[in-house]
């Protein structure tokens, strides 16, 4: 059909309740009515929806939306109908006669919109609906469920590119509001798009404020939450990570607030989900505490707040929560309260999404030990069964894999609905039945009628329908049926309830077993990956909005000036509220005079600084080996796992074995520089104390005295300058510092100078630190100028430290650091502009 000429378009919104397009909008829908295939990715709030919904009603046809979730279909439809438009959905909440009502109405014309989820494709008599139909678009919605390295991957949406094929490739438009690259790529391949426009808008929301707390435990998120309750009205969203937080936090919130909160997750019954969803829609309660399984296709205009509890698994993720703010175009507040424990939580999720070997093959060898049904078994009597760490979800992975290796099959409940597959394209199955079997082959034919062109998939059937094609009672048809499974082209489960598993494979052991372990690593190191940005993004000084536009793609954007970042810097703000906060913020990191005595002319003191530092990088995650590993420039395969290999501090006493490092953590544990906590059974994390950071930023003493064994000892012991009376104390100029061995990982080979740091350090001038003897024989600050703070940013950049690596061990930003060293280049100290 021609293109409806561009004057013709706005006469359609008011159908939806509209006045004008959104930006980008008006360009898909005019690709759309062009018959060409799209791909669109726009973020959450940004007018997805009317990209097909305007095309569907602005011509005649059908438009076949697929869509992830059941509850939001109906909403979805819900909506559309209350503004008098043709659409309905197809799904199992409807008993089959209303199926088959409903598929008729659409062969009929009587839709212009008709919403179904992705298994909806298993069914013949569906595909034969839809062939029937003037099919004129087809809206793949939240599609990057079809990736595998998108962040929400489902298996059943992986195979809507063959069924559009079997459809004769109806023109496509794919929408999504988070993908990367790779991703985007993913789902054309998938799809077999045709030379696809593709539309990228509207990722900067200039009304959502993006902020991040640094909430080192829940005793410090609950008081930070509750303050910004009180001072925000209005609906909002607190998204936490299990469905125990989610109740925790809105008690939490009720006692300590008075504000009504409601929750809302997967273990909850599907009428309390719709009561809870309703409840927050309608203003009942302000308030909404979930998983993330709230929240897609709500379209709630006036949300004011979206707080995630916990850190989310992706930046994707993050992203299109955030964007469920402000879609009314007012100021609205995204704030995340992050802690560094919270990844734990995240890595247990990913560790029960993708199992180690180990745990799939006991699985599989437990599944294949059991003589019986495997039916009534469900995930978590394995999971108990075993003993397994990880999820009962993470049984289910096991077993998904298990199945693409053909050792079982998995099943779940069609309310009442029976299965068949036909394991041949060639034969009839009534062509391999004797004549005398005519229960079978009136059977057979049926089948074969309602099977039709879909062969080795489950295609889903009415018990009823059998009975009334064959003219057959139940019991004469499960006669039939279990005579029809001894032919080995054809398979037939019994209707069941709840979810399932059959075992196919039992004699092989795992080893034979063809699991692309490959391609399950990738995915599993992937998400990994994914899990890195996203806590890069909450330490990150960087504009908040401008590390989610990068990640996206747009890496030319220019701050924003509202997160808190940019408003921590003064972006954004009148002159008088920039110095406020300047004053504010200089305050707040105060720093107190250098110590009286401090032992720089020390080998030891440089390296146990940075041993410290990269314990801070590591946010005291880790125990005191993998920590060494890191220093040490380790390739494990933790490194690479927990993306240690990127700290700036990754290497950085590459020139000492491990051993040599976890002894000097050991000593920094024994003298209180480091602790200890063991925040799950077993596995103890190394802290730094708040000793150990005052001596890793030059502010207090290290003691004579950290046992180490004496042949690590001698391997720092300092030469002692030949005028330097023993007893005495000289004044504190910077040592030479040695240049360390170099490896592959060490940071002279990691884009740093070759001599870095190895060059004498010249003493600053006289006056920038002068000590002189008291009649004690300790050091007393002579009068005149004391070293300032610029002074230890420049020694600690002088001394082999990159710019990263001074920020992470003075806790300043990148252009407080900048700023340090124009001072002291002002002071005549020498600053080499390679630093930066």
């Amino acid at each position: 059909m021609s293109l409806i000429a561009e004057k013709d378009l706005t006469e359609f919104l008011p159908l939806f309740g509209l006045t004008e397009f959104r930006p980008g909008q008006r360009e898909v829908i005019e690709a759309v009515l062009a018959g060409d295939d799209c791909l669109c990715v726009m973020p959450t709030g940004g007018g997805k929806s009317l990209c097909y919904q305007l095309p569907a009603v602005a011509r005649p046809g059908v438009t076949l939306v697929v869509s992830p979730l059941i509850a939001l279909m109906k909403d979805q439809v819900d909506q559309l109908l209350s503004k008098g438009l043709r659409a309905t959905f197809v799904n199992s909440m409807l008993d089959p006669a209303e199926q088959y009502a409903r598929l008729d109405g659409m062969a009929a014309g009587q839709y212009d919109l008709v919403y179904v989820v992705p298994e909806r494709f298993r069914s013949p008599r569906f595909l034969e609906a839809v062939r029937g139909a003037n099919l004129k678009l087809l809206a793949v919605d939240e599609a990057h469920c079809i990736s595998q390295w998108g962040h929400d991957f489902r298996p059943d949406y992986a195979k809507l590119g063959r069924f559009r094929g079997m459809l004769g490739n109806p023109p496509t438009i794919a929408l999504t509001a988070t993908a990367t690259d790779t991703v985007r790529q993913d789902i054309v391949a998938q799809l077999a798009l045709r030379s696809p426009r593709t539309f990228i808008h509207g990722f900067v929301r200039p009304n959502l404020h993006y902020e991040i707390d640094l909430s080192h435990n829940k005793g410090r998120k609950d008081q930070v939450l509750e303050g910004f309750l009180r001072q925000n009205p209005g609906s909002g969203i607190v998204y936490a990570s299990s469905r125990k937080r989610c109740e925790e936090v809105a008690e939490q919130i009720v006692q300590t607030t008075g504000r009504k909160a409601t929750i809302y997750h997967a273990g909850m019954a599907p009428d309390e989900r719709r009561s809870a969803q309703d409840r927050f829609m309608q203003s009942e309660c302000d308030i909404v505490v979930a998983t993330t399984a709230f929240g897609m296709g709500i379209d709630k205009a006036d949300v004011r707040f979206v707080i995630h509890y916990n850190l989310p698994g992706t930046l994707e993720g993050y992203y299109q929560e955030a964007g469920r703010a402000g879609r009314d175009g007012l100021p609205s507040r995204c704030l995340m309260l992050y802690s560094y424990g919270d990844r734990k939580i995240q890595e247990f999720f990913i560790e029960s999404r993708y199992p180690a070997r180990e745990i799939v093959a006991e699985v599989y060898n437990y599944l294949r030990a059991i003589d019986g049904d495997l039916i009534e078994l469900t995930q978590q009597e394995i999971k108990e069964a075993l003993g397994l760490q990880i999820s009962a979800e993470g049984v289910g992975a096991c077993e998904q894999l298990l199945e693409k290796a053909g050792a079982l099959e998995r099943l779940e409940s069609r309310e009442n609905m029976a299965r068949v597959k036909v394991d041949s394209d060639a034969a009839m199955l009534v062509d391999m039945l004797p004549r005398q079997a005519k229960a079978q082959r009136r059977l057979a034919r049926a089948i074969e009628k309602i099977v039709g062109a879909v062969r080795f998939e489950w295609v889903e059937v009415s018990p009823r329908d059998l009975q009334a094609a064959t003219e057959m009672d139940s019991a004469a048809l499960g006669r039939a049926l279990r005579e029809l499974r001894h032919l080995k082209v054809f398979d037939y489960i019994p209707p069941f309830r709840g979810r399932a598993i059959r075992m196919i494979e039992r004699a092989a052991p795992f080893g034979t077993l063809k699991v692309d372990f490959e391609t399950y690593e990738k995915r599993r190191q992937c998400e990994y990956d994914k899990l890195n940005r996203v806590v890069a993004f909450a330490e990150s000084s960087r504009c908040r909005e401008r590390e989610i536009l990068s990640y996206f793609g747009e890496t030319d954007s220019p701050p924003c000036g509202r997160c808190d970042n940019c408003r921590r810097r003064g972006l954004g703000r009148t002159s008088t509220e920039a110095a406020t906060a300047s004053r504010d913020d200089a305050a707040s990191r105060t720093e107190s005079k250098p110590p009286e005595h401090v032992e720089i002319n020390d080998p030891l003191l440089e390296v146990v600084r940075k041993a410290l530092s990269g314990v801070a990088r590591s946010r005291s995650r880790f125990g005191k080996n993998v920590v060494a590993q890191m220093l040490c420039g380790s390739n494990s395969a933790k490194m690479k796992k927990f993306g240690l290999q990127k700290l700036s501090t990754y290497g950085l006493l590459s020139g000492f074995k491990q051993d040599e490092v976890v002894e000097l953590l050991d000593a920094l544990l024994t003298v209180g520089c480091l602790e200890q906590v063991e925040q799950d059974k077993f596995r103890p994390t190394v802290h730094l104390t708040d000793r150990g950071q005052q001596i890793m930023v030059g502010r207090a003493v290290l003691e004579a005295g950290l046992p180490l064994s004496s042949a690590l000892a001698r391997r720092f012991a300092p030469a002692r300058p030949p005028d330097a009376p023993a007893g005495r104390t000289r004044a504190v100029s910077p040592p030479v510092i040695p240049a360390p061995p170099l490896s592959a990982s060490s940071p002279a080979t990691r884009g740093q100078p070759a001599d870095a740091g190895h060059a004498p350090i010249p003493a600053p001038p006289a006056d920038a630190l002068r000590h002189e003897e008291r009649a004690d024989g300790s050091d007393a600050a002579a009068p005149g100028p004391v070293a300032g703070s610029h002074y230890w940013t420049w020694r600690v950049l002088a001394s082999g430290f990159s710019v990263a690596e001074c920020m992470a061990i003075r806790g300043l930003e990148r252009e407080v650091v900048l700023d340090h060293a124009l001072r002291a280049a002002d002071a005549g100290w020498t600053v080499d502009p390679g630093w930066f």
